[in-house]
């Protein structure tokens, strides 16, 4: 070795040396802050919320008849606690399960989101985490899916599949495909109006017939006939099964967990519509899979599911992801549709100025949607906006602590669920001006600068609703054909909001479309 490399590698070696130190130095500093901080923060203990009783803690407050807290109407449950215990409440002594702490504060929910680890924690539903890695543990094997499911299985799954989840030019290859099926719900719609062109009582029902052939043409590119006159019972019994997997999701989650002891009425119900979907969803996923070995170089857009299998060629991936996006893409979106729906009923002003920029945009009822008509669509976008505003479908969601952590001042340990209360937070004067009315334009105004962590309804980060682009698109595409074709109506007694089991008026949805 010359002198001069040699100096050369002493150098370097110093610096190597300073720069670990420098580092080192920075870890230990960050170290004692954290520690510092921690000390002077107030103890977990003093954390304001409802005092548990002995043995039943307080999971008593979800029992029938004896409890406050009912599972349907958890929304004022969650309004009275902030107002009585303020931006941080705890609820502690939950059998069965850890304690849960609630934050009404946007910039608390910025900064626990802004510093999230790479697998984060989202609360754990124990009923779903038993089903998909014990009881049908031969069936997903190691691919769970990202629902219920934590850590590097979670991780390996998302990585693979959000690069085609996630990119908004993905969802906007499916415009036709979406567009196909909401003409097909227009037409259900006009055949099951009475003489007073006022729909049945079920109409949810009819919605969620649409989203679930929404779903199935995006992610299959199938064609299932849901909203046909003489449509197969089987994707009826699966709409049912969604719905009885979320109804009772709250109750074996909130209520005493007799379920671990034995297998309750609810319990058997749940893995029944648990059973069911998986059975049907594989089925069309089969099929799907079999038409895409018969039909290759298609110029039509490949499903979703045919971009997985490009990506990662792996089968089992493929169907799992198909089997979430049918699990928790139904009621959502339905939901959210049924909701704007009935605000633009509520308020016929608004569904009015919402009409003349689809006729704007779409002059001709028989134009073809594409991008860039659904880019104009900046007003009826905020008619979806608000109403998630002041009706998430989905009224919080959270992470579960994996590390000690300061919340408001206050020490919350490792294993508490913070659960970020989005409706609650949505619905504030402080975050939004007058925020009892129902105002798109808020969302239009250059000076309407609004929190950005104030109305969360697809959540956000690491853990954000996978199919985000998709339902936002079904969404908007199917209310633009809605109001290119029908003014709507509604002439019943005012509604209130209730979990059933998503965030949705309570009461049938007896809208009037009159043809335009």
């Amino acid at each position: 070795m010359s002198i001069l490399s040699y100096k050369f590698a002493k150098l370097v070696e110093r610096n190597v040396k300073r720069s670990s130190s420098v580092v080192r130095t920075i870890e230990t500093l960050t170290t004692e802050i954290e520690e510092q901080g921690w000390s002077r923060c107030r103890p977990y203990a003093e954390i304001p919320g409802p005092k548990p009783i002995p043995f039943l803690g307080n999971t008593w407050r979800f029992i029938p008849f004896i409890g406050d807290f009912k599972i349907q109407a958890v929304d004022q449950v969650s309004m009275r606690l902030y107002k009585e215990y303020g931006d941080i409440v705890k609820i502690e002594s939950l059998l069965g399960r850890p304690d849960m702490v609630f934050i009404y504060d946007a910039n608390e929910i910025e900064r626990i989101f802004r510093q999230e680890e790479k697998m984060p924690y989202r609360p754990s539903m124990p009923s779903l985490n038993y089903y998909k890695h014990v009881l049908r543990k031969e069936f997903f094997r190691d691919n769970a899916g990202v629902i219920a499911v934590h850590g590097e299985s979670w991780y390996n799954f998302r990585s693979k599949v959000q690069q085609v989840m996630l990119q908004p030019r993905t969802a906007k290859m499916y415009i036709s495909a979406i567009e196909e099926a909401s003409l097909a719900f227009l037409q259900r719609i006009k055949k099951i109006r009475d003489e007073d062109n006022e729909v049945p009582d079920d109409f949810l029902n009819e919605i969620h017939k649409w989203s679930l052939e929404s779903i199935a043409r995006i992610a299959l590119d199938v064609r299932l006939g849901c909203l046909d006159d003489d449509a197969n019972m089987e994707t009826q019994q699966l709409i049912d099964a969604v719905t009885t997997f979320f109804k009772n999701v709250g109750i074996l989650e909130l209520k005493i967990p007799f379920w671990k002891l034995f297998n309750t009425p609810t319990w058997l119900q749940y893995v029944n519509a648990l059973d069911t979907i998986v059975s049907i969803t594989s089925k069309y996923t089969a099929a799907a899979l079999s038409k895409i070995k018969e039909v290759k170089n298609s110029a039509k857009e490949p499903s979703l599911l045919q971009k997985v299998l490009a990506l990662e060629n792996d089968t089992k991936l493929a169907t799992i992801l198909s089997l979430d996006l049918f699990l928790v893409g139904i009621d959502t979106t339905s939901s959210a549709v049924a909701s704007t729906l009935y605000q633009l009923v509520l308020h016929p002003e608004k569904q009015d100025l919402a009409y003349e920029e689809v006729c704007n945009v779409l002059p001709s009822e028989d134009m073809q949607l594409n991008g860039n008509h659904l880019d104009k669509l900046k007003y009826l976008k905020a008619c979806i906006k608000e109403t998630l505003r002041m009706y998430p479908v989905v009224i919080g969601n959270g992470r579960c602590m994996t590390k000690d952590t300061v919340i408001k001042g206050y020490r919350v340990p490792k294993g508490v669920q913070v659960v970020f209360q989005h409706y609650v937070i949505s619905n504030l004067d402080k975050y939004f001006p007058r925020s009892e009315e129902f105002l798109p334009e808020r969302w239009l105004q250059s000076d309407g600068v609004y929190h950005n962590f104030a109305s969360l309804p697809f959540g956000y980060g690491r853990r954000m609703c996978l199919g985000r682009r998709f339902a936002e698109l079904e969404i908007l595409v199917v209310l633009s054909k809605i109001l290119q074709h029908y003014k709507i109506e509604y002439h019943h007694e005012k509604l209130q909001y209730y979990i059933n089991p998503m965030y949705t008026p309570k009461g049938p949805l007896n809208f009037k479309f009159i043809d335009r």
